[in-house]
């Protein structure tokens, strides 16, 4: 693979923690996500992460204040800031007590007053409503990119300068491989890819390999495009696809990589399983 130009930009990392949690995330690794951040070199200025916190839940709980805790010591032993927003509550005309902790407005305004620092922006959400604020920092100069899993803003996609799915990003969300599964891309181990070919009962799936700045080498023949190909059949893929609908980047599938029966595959996809679907 070709040597890449790193870039050495400003960058800063936002995250909307209970938006990301609650569509997949609860298991992500934060360390990877700093080091996708950097991948290019970039400097990292900004590393915030926007939570909530219910101190009713804990005094009652002890078991939520320990986890909680626990993992905000995770989240600064890796360098981020979090930025806890307290859980009020609150009685509708009914009576029904009902909580609200909303950090996007934190978020929303960190982005806008911190950009003028920052020549490049990671937000990790999925809500839509960060759209408009895409568009501010973009028009300060901001070049921004957004990582989500599930159930992400179509305009929010459309928004940012690079959108992709934190499942595809290699290890930031662990797969249902094996402990002593080979490492992701290793054959024997197990990556999420999209479908980009696909003709009669078999078709073609391709992954990152890599954390590397030149995710935008889509096309697997360049020998510096840091993706890799692999063959699949129909048969191999799970119940409830639509293959009329293949191939189509909006589809998220997660397999295991074996040596391919195809004569053109170096490897295959076996045992595939549907994980996410991107709206349209």
């Amino acid at each position: 693979m070709q040597n890449s130009i790193r870039s050495f930009s400003k960058i800063g990392v936002y995250v909307d923690v209970a938006n990301i949690y609650m569509s997949g995330g609860n298991r992500m690794q934060y360390d990877v996500l700093r080091e996708f951040a950097c991948r290019d070199g970039s400097e990292l200025i900004r590393l915030n992460a926007y939570t909530s916190y219910d101190p009713d839940l804990a005094r009652k709980d002890p078991a939520y204040k320990s986890g909680v805790e626990k993992f905000y010591s995770v989240l600064r032993g890796f360098g981020f800031k979090v930025i806890i927003k307290e859980v009020t509550w609150y009685q509708n005309e009914q009576g029904e007590r009902y909580g609200k902790a909303n950090a996007d407005l934190d978020l929303a305004v960190d982005l806008l007053l911190q950009a003028e620092k920052l020549e490049k922006i990671l937000l990790l959400s999925g809500d839509g409503d960060f759209s408009r604020v895409i568009r501010a920092v973009q028009n300060k100069g901001c070049r921004v990119e957004v990582v989500a899993l599930d159930n992400v803003s179509a305009h929010l996609r459309r928004e940012a300068d690079v959108f992709i799915s934190g499942y595809l990003i290699p290890n930031l969300v662990p797969t249902a491989a094996e402990p002593d599964s080979p490492p992701w891309g290793e054959p024997g181990s197990t990556v999420r890819g999209v479908c980009y070919f696909h003709k009669h009962d078999y078709g073609f799936m391709r992954y990152l390999r890599c954390q590397t700045p030149d995710i935008w080498i889509t096309d697997t023949k360049r020998s510096d495009s840091p993706y890799g190909s692999v063959y699949f059949n129909d048969a191999n893929l799970p119940e409830g696809v639509d293959v009329s609908a293949l191939p189509s980047y909006n589809y998220i599938f997660e397999f295991d990589l074996t040596k391919s029966s195809h004569p053109k595959g170096k490897l295959e996809a076996v045992d595939i399983k549907y994980i996410s679907r991107l709206s349209e």
